[in-house]
């Protein structure tokens, strides 16, 4: 195989679609002598649309080039999330990046993403189709965008827990589904 065709072929597995979102478009000026120069910085989602996500962030003089960078960034900064029945993440979880704090609640099927701003970019471009999400604190793009990847790091699927206690996926889902079903024994209380 030529070199051409290697570089053609490797290309062919990397993943065919990805869902991008552009989540902000920041313009700054520098003052100079003969006047002000324009600079531009981008905010990019990148995802799978099947638990794949990530974010990048590109500066340049013009507006593409700047998308450009973020884009690849975050192709390179993917990281992957464990979702429950591919439409909600497992579990309650809190997420921090400086003033900005993001609160991410797995929803029934049905639900639907409520969610704000950037945090929504994020949802559609992981694939997640049900969660409700809050961000307290700063509404800083930037902010929210690393407060919800810090949650999504700090989420675990039953089989990561089974591992790590040495149990079986089938007792710590049951014993989730048996605390559900007391919690809403309480309420009815």
């Amino acid at each position: 195989m030529a070199r051409g065709q290697q570089a053609e072929h490797r290309n062919d597995r990397e993943e065919p679609e990805l869902i991008e979102r552009l989540v902000g478009i920041n313009r700054v000026a520098k003052v100079v002598k003969g006047g002000r120069r324009f600079g531009f910085a981008a905010l990019v989602i990148v995802g799978d649309g099947k638990g794949r996500v990530g974010y990048g962030h590109g500066k340049a003089k013009e507006v593409p080039e700047a998308i450009k960078k973020a884009t690849d960034q975050a192709k390179r900064k993917m990281i992957r999330v464990a979702l429950r029945d591919g439409r909600t993440i497992h579990h309650d979880v809190h997420g921090r990046d400086g003033a900005g704090k993001v609160f991410l609640r797995s929803a029934p099927p049905g639900k639907g993403i409520i969610a704000g701003g950037p945090m929504r970019a994020v949802f559609e471009a992981l694939g997640v189709q049900d969660v409700v999400a809050k961000a307290i604190g700063s509404n800083n793009p930037y902010s929210m965008v690393n407060a919800t990847f810090d949650a999504l790091k700090n989420t675990q699927s039953p089989r990561q827990v089974a591992a790590r206690r040495n149990k079986k996926v089938s007792d710590i889902v049951s014993n989730r589904e048996a605390q559900a079903i007391q919690g809403v024994v309480e309420a009815e209380e």
